[in-house]
């Protein structure tokens, strides 16, 4: 199984994690890329550093957008080649 690649970190009440939710599920499963959501409030050192940001979108262990996804930008950054 491949390494995921997008992470979206996440707290429970948040409207703008609806929003991207499904952005970020629908550009990842076309591309056949892996991802995860991680809620922040279960870990207190990614609670201190992202609450004011959230939601966040990681790619590949980078911070890649926060508090929205443009569906463009997510689709360049995970088919660009290394």
């Amino acid at each position: 199984m491949s390494a995921v690649r997008v992470v979206l970190l996440t707290r429970p009440g948040c409207h703008l994690c609806d929003d991207v939710r499904p952005v970020v599920a629908r550009v990842c499963a076309e591309l056949g890329v892996t991802w995860s959501e991680t809620d922040i409030t279960g870990d207190p050192a990614l609670l201190d550093q992202y609450w004011e940001q959230i939601p966040v979108t990681l790619v590949d262990g980078a911070q890649h957008d926060f508090w929205h996804v443009d569906e463009a930008r997510l689709r360049a950054a995970l088919t660009r080649q290394p």
